[in-house]
């Protein structure tokens, strides 16, 4: 099958909905089909023979961060051009309702189109200005899918339309046969708190976590907090007096460092405000074999089984994460009963078994 993947965000930019279409063009094209991606990209030696670059993009605040988007006059010739010479049996667009090239993509298509929806707001201004717009090339959709049950509530509130939840891959055996990065690697004296996000965008709580890390000290004075990430958050840290030599910045790492990062630590915190619609990365701590301790938000609710699988705490409280943190690391049994459930649980999220559904997806919409 021929199959064109559309990515709104720039390709050469780390990001869920990038590492999602990376990672379903990849089994695609190892299971025989001919894949082409179209994407925003400015740095196109690092590119994938597969992926077609249409151009830059420019920074737009969405959905609670900052997104790289591609629209405009030539943006839309590029994107006619690329399903012209694709021929595709069918395309397969991502966050259709962003202002970049998978809207245009979906107003330009013909034949069978299938969309995934990836984000989860209870208000979104963005959808409620393009539904009257978009109304039209939406039912073109004859295959929605969502990431999970708060994508599929968020489209369905703001868009009428319905989709089947298929989650966001992962590859689990990469995670759990991965070796611990010895630069980060927790040892009784000095155990090792990980977290990994944007260090300048507010939603993903480094502020929260920063603001936890006096109270875990007082259990465990020898602690390193370890934040993974692009981003500056030097006015964050300037803050935190004597505590401040217990952070270690890492800086941007690669999927292997990510990897050793999780293998080694001793509890991985997701102390995110909102706008998460899965919680990907809960799952890839959870396949590497680390403890989890996550905002109980819906998403991170539903990922962790309600608490079963890891620690849940209020968003946003730093004394509720603290205690979180303390008690990972000190019920060593009740958490080794949580990190072994959860390393059974995470083999639905496995691309085998999620790429399997995705492809049911297409050979219905296809007739094939």
């Amino acid at each position: 099958m021929r199959i064109g993947l559309v990515c709104p965000y720039s390709f050469d930019v780390p990001g869920g909905v990038q590492f999602h279409i990376r990672d379903l063009a990849g089994e695609l094209i190892d299971r025989g089909h001919e894949v082409s991606v179209l994407a925003p990209a400015e740095d196109l030696a690092r590119l994938p023979a597969h992926v077609v670059a249409a151009g830059g993009s420019v920074p737009i605040h969405y959905n609670g961060s900052v997104a790289r988007l591609s629209f405009g006059p030539l943006a839309a010739r590029r994107t006619r051009r690329w399903l012209a010479e694709g021929a595709f049996d069918l395309l397969h667009v991502h966050e259709p309702v962003a202002p970049s090239l998978s809207m245009l993509a979906m107003l330009t298509a013909s034949g069978p189109l299938v969309a995934t929806f990836h984000s989860a707001q209870t208000k979104s201004r963005a959808m409620r200005v393009a539904s009257p717009l978009i109304r039209g090339a939406m039912e073109k959709i004859v295959g929605a899918i969502s990431v999970s049950e708060d994508a599929r509530r968020t489209v369905m509130d703001h868009l009428g339309v319905d989709s089947v939840i298929i989650p966001n891959g992962v590859h689990v055996d990469v995670f759990a046969q991965a070796a611990a990065d010895p630069r980060w690697r927790a040892t009784a004296e000095r155990p090792v708190v990980a977290f990994l996000g944007r260090l300048d965008e507010p939603r993903k709580g480094l502020k929260v976590a920063l603001a936890a890390l006096p109270r875990v000290r007082a259990a465990y004075p020898g602690v390193r907090l370890v934040v993974a990430g692009a981003g500056d958050a030097a006015d964050e840290l300037g803050q935190l007096g004597p505590h401040r030599a217990a952070v270690e910045l890492a800086g941007p790492i690669s999927d292997a460092e990510k990897a050793g990062l999780f293998k080694g630590c001793s509890v991985y915190i997701a102390p995110q405000l909102g706008g998460e619609s899965f919680g990907i990365v809960l799952v890839e701590a959870m396949a590497a074999g680390a403890p989890v301790a996550a905002s109980d938000m819906a998403a991170f609710r539903r990922v962790l089984d309600d608490g079963r699988l890891g620690r849940l705490f209020r968003v946003g409280d730093a004394e509720d994460l603290a205690a979180a943190i303390v008690a990972t690391m000190g019920e060593s049994a009740a958490t080794g009963r949580q990190v072994e459930a959860a390393s059974l649980a995470v083999r639905r999220y496995d691309w085998s078994t999620v790429t399997e559904r995705i492809l049911a997806v297409y050979e219905t919409v296809s007739g094939r």
